[in-house]
């Protein structure tokens, strides 16, 4: 079978105009990965735990780049706190750590676990079922095995920010047991 050289490829016409406008997330690469990752868990396909992959449901992808990331989420009925209305602090929490733990598999990709050493959020207002949000979370850091990612969580409508998450990530490669 002949293979088609790249630069005649219609796909590979495309991602080339694409990475010279500067969006990168149309390869393998950490940004393809993050990408779909984040389509995967908002379909409910499962990585790792079903309370992360809960969080995710429904999450729409917006951008992704390295280091960046933007989606917006219409915050469904099962991340309630049922006795106020409002999406559960726990809930959001996990889709703020989830977040930012994929923004950095955008910037250095996915070669190890990935585990956040340090989070801290600060819950500014509440958000009625139903609502719509966005999410954004930008890596700040990056050394050695660790980075540092803040995720922001505004109402889509007003730009009111709702939740400010703040982590520290690091990537362990993993090894084959010795015993």
């Amino acid at each position: 079978m002949m293979k088609t050289p790249r630069a005649l490829s219609p796909i590979n016409k495309i991602r080339d105009i694409l990475e010279e406008m500067g969006d990168d997330d149309v390869d393998d690469g950490p940004t393809g990965v993050a990408r779909k990752r984040l389509e995967d868990q908002s379909q409910g396909r499962r990585y790792g735990n079903i309370i992360g992959s809960l969080s995710l449901e429904g999450l729409q992808v917006v951008r992704v780049q390295k280091g960046s990331i933007l989606c917006n989420l219409v915050v469904p009925e099962h991340l309630a706190d049922h006795r106020s209305g409002n999406w559960h602090c726990g809930a959001l929490s996990t889709l703020i750590d989830h977040v930012g733990v994929i923004a950095n598999v955008s910037l250095i990709g996915n070669d190890g676990y990935t585990t956040t050493v340090d989070l801290s959020v600060s819950f500014l207002s509440t958000v009625k079922i139903g609502e719509e949000v966005e999410i954004e979370a930008k890596v700040l850091d990056h050394r050695g095995k660790l980075t540092s990612t803040i995720v922001e969580v505004r109402k889509k409508e007003t730009a009111e920010m709702v939740a400010l998450g703040k982590q520290w990530v690091s990537v362990v490669k993993a090894e084959r047991s010795k015993l």
